[in-house]
């Protein structure tokens, strides 16, 4: 058994996978690989009967090269290392240090598979894996990467430990990239288990690594800061931004979200100008005026006078 470390700072009960399920996880791939593969090829046979015989070579070794080479590329890559066959046997590629793998691991893995797997029918791949004690082929030893098992009975998951309050987020500004993947296993082993561990023995295994790890960083910690201590705010930094990386480049595949477009506004109606309107000289018509002399205008009502 050899526990690893995730990328999450957790360590994981898992076990290097051996020579069998590798070879039953490699079959596999080969069979849906090249179930593809032979379909892809009669569809370019197809689109490509009216080239000449040179330009059909090219196109059949581009067809292979994609989907035989390129596919399982791109698939390692975006599935974390977990291909049609490793996932049916419960196999994952990871990172020497347990984290997941990015393209260039799973590129060096994929065209050095070309010579191990394919130009030799995996007679390289096979001594490879028995010659070595963690059963890697050459694109793992080159690429840095080792396939492990997933599903076993029991796996312990152990937490490393948090820093002290007063030291979180204090080493924001370190430069971590000098760090190599073992240095960074061995300080995560370290701090699952110092209870485990003699005082005298785990103090001087904490300043050993805090020593280690300051001459990769090239900076000295604060004054009076015990080793175990800055091994976990160290720890603690590189976890976090390991998980700002990884929320980046999911929204960067998921893809932004969409931004409501502006909507304009309509323009200020203006406020109706009052138009002056020309007034009567009087409000009421002049009453009608009796005639000099005479007897008062009869008022006619519409009704005939009564007889």
């Amino acid at each position: 058994m050899s526990d690893l470390v995730t990328g999450d700072a957790v360590v994981l009960g898992l076990q290097p996978a051996r020579l069998p399920s590798r070879m039953l996880a490699i079959l596999l791939d080969a069979l849906v690989y090249g179930t593809g593969f032979v379909f892809v090829s009669i569809g370019l046979v197809v689109a490509t009967a009216d080239l000449d015989p040179a330009a059909q070579a090219a196109v059949a070794v581009a067809g292979f090269l994609l989907v035989l080479v390129g596919v399982p590329i791109a698939v390692e890559t975006l599935s974390h290392g977990r291909s049609p066959g490793k996932a049916a046997c419960g196999l994952r590629v990871v990172r020497e240090d347990g984290g997941p793998i990015r393209f260039r691991h799973a590129l060096v893995r994929g065209a050095l598979g070309v010579v191990e797997l394919l130009m030799t029918f995996g007679v390289v791949a096979c001594i490879a894996s028995l010659v070595s004690a963690r059963g890697r082929r050459l694109g793992d030893v080159f690429g840095g990467t080792l396939v492990v098992r997933e599903r076993i009975p029991g796996a312990r998951v152990m937490p490393v430990p948090p820093p002290p309050p007063w030291l979180a987020g204090r080493f924001t500004e370190l430069d971590l990239s000098a760090v190599p993947d073992g240095l960074w296993l061995a300080v995560r082993q370290y701090l699952t288990r110092m209870d485990q561990l003699d005082p005298h023995t785990g103090t001087a295994m904490a300043a050993r690594l805090a020593d280690d790890v300051v001459a990769r960083t090239g900076t000295p910690p604060p004054a009076g800061v015990p080793a175990a201590a800055y091994l976990m705010a160290v720890v603690h930094e590189r976890q976090s931004r390991d998980a700002a990386r990884a929320f980046h480049a999911q929204r960067a595949e998921v893809g932004a979200p969409i931004q409501p477009m502006p909507v304009p506004l309509p323009a200020p109606v203006p406020a109706p100008v009052p138009v002056s309107m020309p007034q009567p000289s009087y409000a009421h018509p002049p009453a009608p005026q009796a005639p000099v002399g005479g007897e008062p205008p009869v008022r006619r009502t519409g009704f005939a006078p009564p007889g």
